[in-house]
């Protein structure tokens, strides 16, 4: 990521820091963390474990209660301090310039960071390298095969604070077409994982009956054919 777009980016998440966790114990996104971590804890347990973009730290703290080790790093100093009073290891940085040795890590995870990352190449190369052979890659990526596509695309940006849009930072969409050309050649991808398959648009996990039952549909879809078309793609990758 160039120094000018990395800027913007941290500014972007430093304002967003102050509300991002709002709403996010409950419904909607609390569905969509609950899923990310069941994609994450078999690769999780007694493993040393990094995360991408780990925000505020809330799946990072997750992880961390079954990793040997777990490390995360973000952008913002102030997403990164929220998840410091959690009592997390967080480091400052780009995904794009890790400050990690070679082969440090077991596990190196990101969800809902390498969209919004322009030099998608510089930072899939760094997740590589700071991940030991043998060990495994969890990237997600937003997938342009996914009822998630079209409701953004039908909504547009939507406010995420006071004074910001999801404008204001860029955002790029990879189908599971698109994503193994993506790859450094030293990994290998070994199957997808689909994150908000059935759900067309966040509203809808307010409705009281109709929350629970599209919940627990959206965990059996997740591994299912269908998670070609989950609107967050986890893309489960093996370093050799």
């Amino acid at each position: 990521m160039g120094d000018a777009s990395e800027q913007k980016a941290r500014r972007y998440y430093d304002d967003f820091s102050d509300s991002y966790e709002r709403g996010r114990g409950y419904g909607y996104h609390r569905m969509i963390d609950d899923l990310e971590i069941q994609a994450t804890m078999p690769y999780a347990r007694g493993a040393r474990a990094l995360e991408l973009g780990c925000g505020t730290g809330l799946i990072l703290s997750r992880v961390a209660e079954v990793a040997e080790e777990a490390v995360g790093i973000d952008l913002s100093e102030g997403m990164a301090q929220l998840a410091r009073d959690r009592g997390l290891d967080v480091h400052i940085g780009s995904v794009c310039d890790l400050p990690f040795e070679d082969d440090q890590f077991d596990l190196t995870y990101s969800f809902k960071v390498l969209a919004h990352v322009p030099d998608i190449g510089a930072a899939l190369r760094e997740a590589t390298r700071v991940t030991r052979p043998g060990g495994h890659l969890l990237l997600e990526f937003y997938n342009p095969w996914s009822l998630r596509y079209l409701a953004k695309k039908a909504a547009g940006p939507q406010p995420i604070g006071d004074d910001r849009t999801e404008a204001d930072i860029s955002t790029r969409w990879d189908s599971p077409r698109d994503i193994p050309a993506l790859l450094p050649p030293n990994v290998e991808l070994v199957d997808y994982y689909g994150v908000r398959v059935l759900t067309p648009f966040a509203a809808v996990h307010r409705i009281p009956g109709i929350a629970r039952g599209l919940s627990r549909a959206e965990r059996l879809a997740s591994r299912s054919p269908l998670r070609y078309f989950g609107g967050f793609l986890i893309a489960v990758l093996r370093k050799s």
